[in-house]
């Protein structure tokens, strides 16, 4: 004769068994992927509003990588600028010396054309993604340099890039077709009061249209009417060169601290996704062991039931 035995309380055990082993598994989950919200089905809201707030901190950190090209760039030029003033100052110098008449002029020369050598390298060489902004090479000049130093939001809240520019004809030094439009290139008059005009260049690049007057050059002819023009010209490209420095610095420095806005922001935005759907690892290591401890428990009331009802059976046969 086949007897059945319905035990309750196995039954409830098996329940609560089952009930533990889908927390354990959910909370290891969470634990392993460290988040606690990874679909829809976990919670709509938290999942919708993180969704968002990642595609904002997805776009910032596009215009993020933008600013830091934009930055290179302007600071690429900048340093070739700086560079520059170090190399006229030495120009300058070397002109001083030429009005002492115990100073060799040849050898001052020489040393003036290995400047000149050296001005014409640091222009040509100063290249940054494909962009060089102190060379022109082409028959129409660019208006203006622009680069990405910030970003506007639209009217449903997307981010866009924002531009800054600086005026081309301000970072022009050497121009190989209009030598007019370069600064160490052009026709500098050293008395615009005076007749004929004294105009004078500092580097002779070879432009398709050249700069009138004299180059700047040291030799036993010169006098000393030439070389006071001379330093009133290499004054002047001076005075330019400060300026133009000045104005990429300014702009370098509003690039940098819209950076630093885009990083903060980013962080804020991590965040805020952290506190929506980031599983918090401490609350999930108890819950686990909770869980884990709760499921033994339960295995080891099903088994001492399973015992009582094996010996129940042995006494029924």
């Amino acid at each position: 004769m086949a007897y059945t035995i319905t035990d309750v309380g196995a039954l409830n055990v098996l329940t609560v068994l089952r009930g533990v082993s889908k927390e354990a598994d959910t909370v290891q989950r969470q634990v392993s992927s460290e988040l606690r919200v990874q679909t829809a089905a976990d919670n709509a809201s938290s999942w919708a509003s993180a969704t968002t707030l990642r595609s904002d901190e997805n776009a910032l950190k596009t215009i993020g990588d933008a600013l830091g090209l934009g930055a290179a760039k302007v600071d690429t030029a900048y340093t070739a600028m700086t560079s520059l003033i170090d190399v006229v100052s030495e120009i300058r110098k070397t002109v001083v010396s030429a009005t002492d008449p115990a100073n060799d002029r040849d050898k001052l020369s020489v040393t003036m054309e290995q400047y000149k050598t050296q001005l014409e390298s640091a222009v040509n060489s100063v290249n940054f993604s494909g962009e060089n902004w102190l060379l022109n090479r082409d028959a129409t000049a660019p208006v203006q340099r622009s680069v990405i130093g910030g970003f506007v939001r639209g009217s449903n809240g997307e981010v866009y890039p924002q531009n800054i520019t600086y005026p081309a004809a301000n970072t022009i030094m050497i121009d190989t077709n209009d030598a007019s439009r370069g600064l160490l290139t052009k026709s500098i008059n050293a008395d615009p009061d005076a007749v004929p005009a004294r105009n004078y260049y500092l580097l002779d690049a070879g432009s398709t249209t050249p700069a009138t007057g004299t180059e700047i050059s040291i030799s036993a002819s010169s006098t000393s009417q030439d070389l006071q023009d001379m330093l009133t010209v290499l004054d002047n490209i001076l005075s330019s060169l400060n300026t133009d420095a000045a104005g990429l610095g300014t702009m370098n420095a509003r690039i940098e601290d819209r950076q630093d806005f885009v990083a903060t922001l980013s962080k804020s935005l991590k965040t805020s996704i952290g506190a929506l759907v980031d599983t918090d690892m401490d609350e999930a290591s108890i819950r686990l062991s909770a869980a884990q401890t709760a499921r033994d428990m339960a295995t080891e009331a099903l088994s001492i039931m399973n015992t009582s009802a094996s010996k129940v059976l042995i006494l029924l046969e």
